[in-house]
This record gives C-alpha cells, structure tokens and sequence, in this order.
C-alpha cells in the first residue's frame, strides 16, 4: 500500500510540473492517506491540523502534531516529518512557514481546508497567492488501480456480512439501536479477517464505527436520520444506509437496502420497486464512454413514469472520500472511463409515510460494470 502512495505522489508531482506548479499544502485526511499512507483515527477537529507539504522538485513534508509523530512515522512513506507543540515557538504555524519557504504561489484544498489553517495564511502569509489543487487531485484519483479495487471488493465482502446482520436483527418489537449494534459486531469482526498484526496493516483498526443511518415506521422519509430506541412495529419499512460505516483501509463505499417487517403494505412496495427499477436504469447504462448525466438520466425516466419527482443526483463517485469527482447527476458531463468506481443509488421518499431506497457500489468496465456490493435487489421483508 506505502509504495502505491508513493508512486500517486510521483505522479502528482509530474502533474505539478507540467502546470508549473511548485507548492501544494493537503490537509484533507483522505487526500493524505491516498498520498502518504497514514490517518488518523481521532475523528475530531479541534484546532490542532496535520498536513502534508508536497514540493515539485524536493521530498514530500509532514507536519503533524509532537504526540501523534510516532505513529505517523511508522504508517507512511514519507521521511521529512516535522512536529510541532501546541505552546512555544515550534508550532504548526512556523513549520508550515518553514516548509514553504520563498514561495510566492501555494496550492491548497480550498473547499476543505481548515479554517484554522486557512486564516492562517490569510493573516500571516497574505503575500503568498492561493490556487485550488483539489480538481488536479481529484482527476487522478478518478481511475483506481487494481490494489484499490481489490481493497474496495474486500470492503463490499464486509458491507455484505454487514447487511446480513442488519436483516437477520429485524423483528417486530427490537429497537433500532440493536440492529445497530448487530450490524458493528459484524462489520469487525468481518474487516478483522481480512488483515494483519504485522507491518504497516497493524495500524489498520478492524473496528467498524459512526453512528447507523437508519430510519423505520413513518419516519422512513426522513433522509440521513440516525438509530434510536424506537421499536418496530408490523409492516414497518426500515431504511440502513452504510454510507459512513462500509469502508476499509480508508476506501469507502456506498450501500443501502429497505426492509420491511413481517409483511409490505401495497404503497411501500411501490415506491420501492420504483427506486429499485431506477437504480437498476441507471446501471444499465454505465459502462466505458457514457457520460455520468447519462446515467443519471435514465434512473430520472424511471422516477417520471411513475410519478416520482427526480433526485438531485444518482450516484457519487468513492474511493478515499465519501465524495469525489465526478457524481452521476444532470449537468455532469465527465465521460466514464474503466476503472472508476460509484455509489449508484435509487431513492424516493414520501415525507410522513414511507421511503423507497437502495444503493451499491460499482467499478466501471469496459463494457459495463462490477457489483463491489452484493445483497438480494429485490423487496426484502424481515426474517423473524
């Protein structure tokens, strides 16, 4: 895994080169793991950055905090690590200053930077001109190697035993949180078998976390709602998205079902078929060539005969982040190439009622595409 970061950052570094790009400063988790193999696993934004200095002609900077470095040091590729304390004159601030030395011209994640940072280089760099290095990024994220689809197909195996957990947990009178709680257990322990306690796998943690979107009963319409205490009832459509929680080795993917407990009732069965008929639209039409608004198109036919309105887009392109570039949605007009991978969902919701929602992973072939999810694509009713 540390060599294929090292060989992105080579080739971010050409790309750098030909646009006469000297400085680019990531400070996005995802963009560092994909460059420099490391992470962290603290979760929390309090001020205290990590950041990775990228040099067209000299070797790559870390500037992490003192206490972190020595993990750090041990996850990634990169020599130059440059610590820093929260009080005295070895801060973040005079490091980044250091790496960045006599440039004039800095290229930054702007849409995701830190504000901490970035007012930072607002107040005490102001000299320095800021560019927008994320869509140079983002470009040659967009085609994943062999080593990452095979990462993203092991994080399909684990989401599968995943969904398995999250169908057998559903009975009338459990509480979400419990299907919840099923769901983690398996996750874990599926992620555990597929690595190691040695090398750089031993700092890969099995564990899978984030609170579980899911939404039962009425309250099925209601799109990114997490699990509580309420219990299911008889005819209940429950909604589980893994769209935070199906990931591994940092790649995530998007997946998603609808069940319903015990029995459908003619309304819910509808309006899920329907989703399920425009997701299966929209993957049809994927494969090498095809623009992404294609895709999206063809999923919002579905949605018009039946007399749903459209989505705001049908699908999102995944790999370190949650979000990359590009997304299957109207006005997009990035041609598919083999080897990019997509959430590719199906949804409708009817606020109050009911939902209809589904949603895999895929990579895209030559001559179509890959499930990297796999889960029955049909109306699932409880097993107990």
């Amino acid at each position: 895994m540390l060599e294929h970061a090292k060989q992105r950052t080579t080739a971010l570094r050409d790309k750098m080169s030909e646009l006469n790009i000297t400085h680019a400063v990531f400070t996005e988790e995802s963009s560092i793991a994909y460059l420099a193999g490391f992470w962290g696993y603290l979760g929390i934004e309090f001020g205290r950055p990590t950041m990775l200095v990228i040099h067209v002609d000299q070797d790559p900077v870390i500037i992490t905090p003192l206490m972190e470095s020595e993990m750090v040091a041990a996850m990634t590729w990169v020599k130059d690590l440059r610590t820093w304390e929260d009080f005295g004159p070895n801060s973040w601030g005079a490091a980044l200053q250091n790496a960045l030395a006599s440039s004039k011209s800095v290229w930054i994640e702007k849409n995701s930077i830190p504000a901490i940072v970035r007012n930072f280089f607002d107040d005490q760099m102001s000299d320095i001109v800021l560019h927008d290095i994320s869509p140079i990024l983002g470009e040659l994220r967009m085609i994943k190697s062999d080593l990452e689809i095979d990462v993203m197909r092991n994080a399909g195996r684990i989401a599968g035993k995943m969904m398995e957990a999250a169908h057998n947990s559903l009975a009338a009178g459990v509480k979400e949180y419990e299907s919840a709680i099923a769901v983690i257990e398996a996750g874990s322990r599926a992620a555990a078998d597929f690595l190691t306690d040695a090398g750089w796998e031993r700092f890969v943690s099995p564990m899978i976390h984030n609170l579980q979107i899911l939404q039962s009963g009425k309250d099925a319409s209601m799109v990114h709602r997490r699990a509580s205490v309420k219990a299911y009832q008889k005819f209940d459509p429950v909604y589980f998205c893994f769209c935070n929680m199906a990931q591994f080795k940092q790649y995530k993917l998007g997946f998603d079902r609808m069940f319903h407990i015990e029995e459908v009732k003619d309304e819910s069965a509808h309006v899920q078929q329907a989703a399920i008929d425009a997701q299966q639209a929209a993957l049809a039409t994927i494969k090498e060539g095809v623009t992404a608004e294609e895709v999206a198109a063809a999923a919002n036919v579905v949605y018009a005969e039946r007399g749903y309105a459209t989505g705001y887009r049908t699908g999102r392109s995944i790999g370190t982040a949650y979000l990359e570039a590009p997304e299957l949605k109207a006005g997009d007009k990035t041609i598919l190439r083999a080897g990019m991978t997509f959430a590719v969902d199906g949804g409708i919701s009817i606020d109050g009622v009911t939902a209809g929602r589904i949603g895999d992973s895929i990579v895209v072939t030559e001559t179509g595409f890959e499930y990297l999810t796999e889960y029955p694509r049909q109306i699932l009713l409880s097993k107990g």
